[in-house]
């Protein structure tokens, strides 16, 4: 070795076998001409190559001393510190942009909310102007015809009544009398499928539904059942809307738009698929539930619509209204055929209902009297005093002869048509409230809702089930086919379906 260095180009002596720095060796031959070993003449061209690995050289301490560790630590705090400031920076940034971000996505929320609220009024503004694009309002024909009540007094409001014209008479007399035939041949036996009171008293809660109606403004009003398809149930909500449900899908078929006050009262047509509605707001709406259109608007009254009834020909509907007045009208066209106001007190309605025939019906007053009419001579034929408090429903009997009504007094009475008298009062808790009643088809069964949902076996008159699963006032009863089950609305926004 020449340096006593490790060889950065290694070259190996043929002459000697000693291993040497290139660069150094070959500048002794330059001098020297002989090999540093043994003086033996040697030329660059002998110098045989050695591959080896790079070498490489540790890297001189520097840190030797106290003060060279300092400033090592020192740079490295440094640049810590740099590093650290550099991140916060982007931290900093970072937050603004997303401040940024989330500040356009709460405009942009109020924006779509903005807009899907207009879309809505502009949707229920349409629903209520298309259909009356194409109706004409109901002007009276012929001279004005006043009947005066044979018990109490009652009148045709003027300029009303002239569509109750001779046909439509013989039509519900004709109607009547098949009805009444039908009902002397069944006589007493009971219905073949007739769910039996024993089956009833193990009803439960078989399905609760609460998103039917908007949550914003709770509450459901008013519940109806179609008759044919029993599965088809169409409520009323303080939402402004009426929504029609399909119970064995559990899907709602039709929102049906178009009133500006919530919706009070419901009935769904017996063998159509056709709703009618009514509402504080004074109308009275008959929808296509297909559509979920309005095919007329009825404007029969000038105050709060209380009740609605259908007419057992399926064609004509009784309403009652906080104006005095109730009124008979044709859903087909729209027409009211006459508008009657009891001329013997000035106390608003606030129930009505058919007599199963169809030639009479029935109406509470604010000031508890049931007031029985004879729809053809339009006059008050019996009344029915004994409750205290606005009446909240009545109900017929499909038998023809029981009429049960209630009212603010935390009682169900039971009236026989033919005696015109009770014979049956049910005297409920303290503080009960009764807001619906409903006969089964047979008129075994009598439901009552109110504070709670609760069903009686008639002529026993006896409680075969109560439920307590609404948490809010229940405010409509009805029964399916053959009162296989009940179902019921309440405040609470919910519809329930009881049944075994």
């Amino acid at each position: 070795m020449v340096s006593n260095e490790v060889p950065d180009q290694p070259v190996v002596s043929p002459l000697s076998g000693a291993v040497f720095e290139r660069r150094l060796l070959e500048k002794y031959i330059a001098e020297n001409g002989t090999d540093p070993i043994n003086n033996k003449e040697l030329r660059v061209e002998q110098l045989i190559d050695l591959k080896v690995p790079t070498v490489a050289k540790p890297k001189p301490p520097s840190a030797t001393s106290i003060p060279a560790i300092l400033k090592a630590l020192q740079d490295e705090w440094d640049a810590v510190m740099l590093h650290s400031f550099t991140l916060r920076q982007q931290l900093q940034t970072a937050r603004q942009e997303l401040s940024h971000a989330l500040y356009q996505h709460d405009a942009a929320t109020r924006v779509i909310a903005r807009l899907n609220k207009e879309v809505t009024a502009a949707r229920e503004a349409l629903a209520t102007l298309k259909p009356q694009a194409g109706i004409a309002p109901a002007t009276p024909a012929g001279p004005t015809i006043a009947a005066t009540a044979e018990a109490g007094g009652a009148a045709d409001v003027p300029g009303e009544g002239a569509g109750l014209t001779e046909d439509v008479v013989a039509r519900l007399q004709d109607t009547a009398t098949v009805l009444t035939q039908e009902r002397k041949r069944r006589g007493r036996t009971i219905p073949e499928g007739l769910t039996p009171s024993e089956q009833i008293r193990s009803f439960n809660t078989l399905a609760s539904h609460p998103g039917l109606h908007s949550a914003s403004v709770p509450g459901i009003l008013a519940l109806d059942v179609h008759q044919k398809d029993t599965s088809k149930i169409v409520t009323g909500g303080s939402d402004k809307n009426a929504t029609v449900f399909n119970k064995d899908t559990e899907q709602v078929v039709a929102i049906l738009k178009g009133h500006s006050k919530k919706v009070s009262c419901v009935v769904y047509h017996p063998t159509e698929d056709t709703v009618i509605t009514a509402s504080p707001d004074t109308q009275i709406r008959v929808w296509n539930v297909g559509t979920a259109q309005t095919l007329q608007l009825i404007r029969a009254h000038d105050g709060p619509v209380t009740g609605l009834s259908l007419h057992a020909t399926g064609d004509y509907l009784l309403s009652a209204s906080r104006d005095h007045n109730w009124a008979f009208s044709d859903i087909r066209t729209g027409r009211v055929l006459c508008k009657v106001s009891d001329t013997s007190a000035s106390s608003p309605l606030t129930a009505a209902q058919f007599h199963p025939d169809g030639l009479i019906l029935g109406t509470g007053t604010q000031d508890a009297t049931i007031k029985i009419w004879d729809l053809k001579e339009r006059s008050n034929v019996a009344n029915f005093p004994g409750h205290s408090g606005a009446i909240s429903s009545i109900a017929f009997s499909e038998n023809g002869y029981y009429l049960a009504t209630s009212a603010e007094d935390s009682t169900v009475r039971l009236w026989d048509l033919r005696k015109l008298k009770n014979f049956k009062t049910i005297q409920l808790d303290e503080g009960y409230e009764v807001m619906d009643l409903c006969f089964d088809q047979s008129g075994t069964y009598l439901a009552v809702a109110g504070t709670d949902v609760r069903v009686y076996l008639c002529k026993q008159w006896t409680d075969l089930r109560v439920f307590n699963d609404h948490t809010a006032m229940a405010t409509g009863i009805r029964f399916g086919s053959n009162a296989s089950y009940l179902a019921s609305t309440s405040m609470d926004r919910t519809l329930k379906i009881y049944g075994p």
